[in-house]
């Protein structure tokens, strides 16, 4: 896992629209880097929602918000268009992003183990460092934490 104070990884990868989205393409803002699960799940759904009401206080702050998963970009455009978001979503299938962040894990599920993304939200500075590591978040609790974050309240 990252750690704070640490050059964020660079990535390139497909947003909801088929465009090449670069982590570099907004140094000089914040960027709220959150890596969910599966588009269209009840907590990710509520995760994103979340984001999505909280967008103009979050922009208020200079940051932007970014969206990761493994879905594909048909996937993102489906859940950006049925849930109205207003910010990035970046499919990652190669898990370039996903194991750069160190959020591809061991999970337990009703005593099963696989490996998948766990819920996680970065705030990477104007300059491409982490600010904040936020590990294993709640979906109905992260956009406003992050909020606060910005603010400086935390």
């Amino acid at each position: 896992m990252l750690e704070v104070g640490m050059k964020a990884p660079e990535f390139t990868l497909q947003d909801q629209d088929g465009r090449e989205v670069s982590l570099a393409d907004y140094r000089g803002k914040k960027v709220v880097l959150y890596f969910y699960p599966k588009d269209g799940t009840p907590g990710c759904t509520r995760q994103a929602c979340a984001f999505a009401g909280l967008m103009r206080e979050i922009e208020a702050e200079g940051a932007v918000v970014i969206g990761v998963s493994k879905d594909s970009v048909a996937s993102h455009r489906k859940f950006a268009d049925k849930n109205g978001l207003p910010f990035t979503l970046l499919s990652d299938p190669q898990l370039e992003a996903i194991q750069a962040y160190g959020v591809w894990q061991e999970k337990k599920l009703y005593g099963k183990v696989s490996m998948g993304v766990v819920r996680t939200t970065f705030l990477i500075d104007e300059e491409g460092v982490v600010a904040a590591v936020m590990p294993k978040v709640k979906p109905d609790t992260n956009a406003a934490d992050v909020l606060r974050l910005l603010k400086g309240e935390e």
